[in-house]
């Protein structure tokens, strides 16, 4: 048997790790051959592969980001690699030319739902849920989370040193379009005052009295952690507009940091490591087992898998009565 294996969307920490424990377990305990397409959907349009042995994958668990690159190629939608061109049909054609018998896809959201449509057209298909964003819905983690958490919790244990020394308050950015896991989980660990998130609206003026009430009590800093995608004025990023509207309520000296692409880079955590070996060894179980359209998932302490119909463009999102955000709440920190 062969499989096709890709990577499309965003890196993150732990791809490397999925893909070893794909090929691993597929060379060595179920005789399939692998085959690595390179750059997403759009190595499957210009037929851009290479074969994996299990020297090739030596080396892959601890090295961030993807061996295989990665594109934002998106086959059902115009522009791109190839406009103009029926691309859906090309990569079914391709598959079928490649000899693979099934595509492994590893990626985030957008992947997922590519990946849907080509399982309704009849395509192989597994899916492996990535994103530093943890909002793949089906899946109670995805790998590259840990990671970024641990990143993010580092860097707001550091700026809690220069925020004290200076009596500043400080605003980190973190990532998190629509879902903020990244900014609720760092933020609780690295002790942060304020969080704000996108699913949880806010007030800027509440957040600037509960600054000046910290600082009526000797408490003449804070520490703010903001996702990117809660709403401002549109003209300015998350971090900036909270930093000044902050500054201009109080009267105290507030500085920004963004961590940005840092969040996805480096070495991923032990947790995601094991993560992802996990979830690429059941990947391979499913297709020896002839289950396709699913994607693989964690559920409690399971690796488990669902339809990729019942979970493809949906999101999980973070809800005002998750754990962390209550337990928050009753330890004083502001959500808003």
């Amino acid at each position: 048997m062969r499989i096709g294996i890709l990577t499309s969307g965003g890196d993150c920490p732990g791809i490397n790790a999925t893909i070893r424990g794909v090929c691993k377990t597929a060379i060595h305990h179920y005789g399939m051959e692998v085959t690595g397409i390179r750059n997403g959907f759009q190595g499957l349009l210009t037929k851009e592969v290479e074969q994996f042995d299990e020297k090739s994958i030596s080396g892959l668990l601890t090295l961030g980001g993807t061996v295989l690159g990665t594109s934002r190629e998106k086959p059902f939608r115009r522009g791109g690699l190839m406009d103009g061109v029926d691309k859906p049909s090309l990569i079914m054609q391709n598959v079928k030319e490649l000899g693979l018998d099934c595509v492994v896809c590893i990626g985030g959201n957008g992947t997922l739902q590519t990946a849907a449509r080509f399982a309704e057209m009849g395509m192989n298909i597994v899916f492996v849920p990535k994103t530093i964003d943890n909002d793949v819905y089906g899946t109670d983690k995805s790998f590259g989370f840990d990671t970024a958490v641990s990143i993010a919790t580092d860097a707001i244990d550091r700026l809690h040193c220069t925020a004290s020394s200076h009596r500043r308050v400080m605003v980190i950015e973190v990532m998190g379009h629509k879902a903020g896991w990244i900014a609720l989980y760092a933020g609780m660990a690295g002790g942060s005052d304020i969080i704000l998130l996108p699913e949880i609206p806010y007030s800027i003026h509440n957040v600037g009295d509960v600054i000046i009430e910290r600082l009526k009590h000797g408490k003449p800093y804070a520490i703010v952690v903001v996702a990117e995608g809660i709403p401002t004025d549109g003209r300015k990023r998350a971090g900036e507009y909270v930093a000044q509207e902050i500054e201009y309520e109080t009267g105290i000296e507030t500085r920004e940091t963004v961590l940005g692409y840092i969040q996805r880079g480096g070495s991923p955590t032990p947790s995601d490591r094991n993560l992802a070996t996990r979830m690429g060894g059941h990947v391979t179980e499913l297709i020896a087992n002839g289950q396709f359209g699913r994607m693989v998932a964690l559920r409690g302490d399971d690796i488990v898998s669902v339809p990729v119909a019942e979970v493809a463009g949906k999101l999980r999102l973070v809800t005002p009565q998750h754990d962390l955000v209550v337990q928050g709440k009753r330890m004083g920190v502001c959500f808003g």
